[in-house]
């Protein structure tokens, strides 16, 4: 049974940092602030630099959750998290790699691990 929780509170932090993401650009495309992903300026470097600043935001505020919902090791849940976080923004970086912005998944790929471990500790 703990196994089950501990998977569901890493799972439950993934799919928050998630959804925070997605819901966050799409409240900013829609109120014009950032234009639609399918225009060239979406790759514009501010635009992928703010995105960066709050992904790794919510990143910590994700690692902060799955901390919380650790039954035993909160910090430790929250570097697996980070550890996912790191493994798919690898495979992002790879499959986007001929869209431009090679530094943006990379970024997000060094930082999931610091961030999510950052939630952990401020859990703790």
């Amino acid at each position: 049974m703990n196994l089950i929780k501990s998977i569901g509170a890493i799972v439950a932090g993934f799919l928050v940092v998630g959804i925070l993401h997605v819901s966050t650009d799409v409240v900013l495309e829609k109120s014009g602030l950032f234009p639609a992903p399918d225009q060239p300026a979406a790759l514009g470097t501010k635009f992928l630099a703010i995105a960066a600043i709050y992904r790794n935001i919510y990143n910590v505020f994700g690692g902060w959750l799955t901390a919380r919902l650790a039954l035993s090791r909160p910090v430790r849940h929250a570097v697996i998290l980070g550890i996912l976080g790191l493994l798919a923004n690898i495979a992002g970086g790879i499959v986007m790699w001929k869209l431009g912005a090679h530094w943006y998944p990379f970024v997000l790929a060094i930082l999931a691990v610091p961030t999510c471990w950052l939630g952990g500790i401020l859990f703790r």
